[in-house]
């Protein structure tokens, strides 16, 4: 059986935990759907690679054993924490900027129908932006320590190989709902592109919850 060739003690068990935890809301999905929404498919399949590596990082570190180093080293984690805090808490002040402009502009005909054109220029790199979004979340790190490690058979002789199955039914899984979540954004494009008080009153509603990741993060422990 493959799954006990390359170490993996329960697959089937994986799998399932898997889709459960990417389904649920975060960070990551809230950014590729809200970007897919704004911006249109393209720059919601630019936002899904910034996850994509963005996760695979966070893999590689789980196989590294990262965990006991911050378990070791708090200061480390706090460090970890209170940046990704920061940086989710400016996405979501930069987008309340964003809804404001829109939410000024609704009964301008002479005002660009554009959604970049109410953002800054620095908020216009969905892929760099994902990237940082996924790489500065402490509970997303802790979780592909913790997560991983509990399926991989410690007396394997070859456990890369169980990082690297586990990592692909991971990204798989993700890929397959972060395109859901993208062409699902389409027909909110349009809908924002026609109706800028929706747009202004959406991009609030997701800046709200970004600021709320940015609390719980910060109030977050190891």
């Amino acid at each position: 059986m493959m799954a006990g060739v390359l170490g993996i003690t329960d697959i089937w068990t994986y799998v399932l935990g898997t889709v459960a935890i990417i389904l649920l809301p975060g960070p990551n999905s809230l950014f590729v759907l809200s970007t897919a929404a704004r911006r249109g498919v393209g720059a919601g399949y630019r936002a899904a690679g910034g996850v994509f590596v963005g996760d695979g990082v966070l893999m590689f570190l789980s196989a590294a054993g990262v965990a006991s180093l911050l378990q070791a080293y708090p200061p480390l984690f706090l460090v970890i924490k209170y940046a990704g805090a920061a940086y989710l808490g400016y996405v979501g002040l930069t987008m309340l900027r964003g809804a404001w402009r829109r939410w000024r502009t609704r009964n301008d005909p002479t005002a660009p129908r554009l959604i970049d054109a109410a953002e800054p220029a620095a908020m216009r790199s969905p892929f760099r932006k994902a990237l940082v979004v996924s790489l500065l979340n402490p509970k997303a790190i802790l979780f592909f320590i913790s997560f991983f490690i509990q399926f991989v058979d410690p007396g394997y002789a070859w456990p890369a190989l169980s990082f690297l199955l586990l990592g692909l039914i991971a990204q798989v899984t993700s890929a397959l709902y972060l395109t859901m979540l993208i062409f699902a954004g389409t027909f909110l494009a349009a809908q924002f592109r026609q109706r800028r008080r929706l747009a202004a009153g959406a991009t609030t509603g997701v800046a709200a919850l970004f600021l709320g990741f940015s609390v719980k993060l910060a109030t977050a422990s190891v």
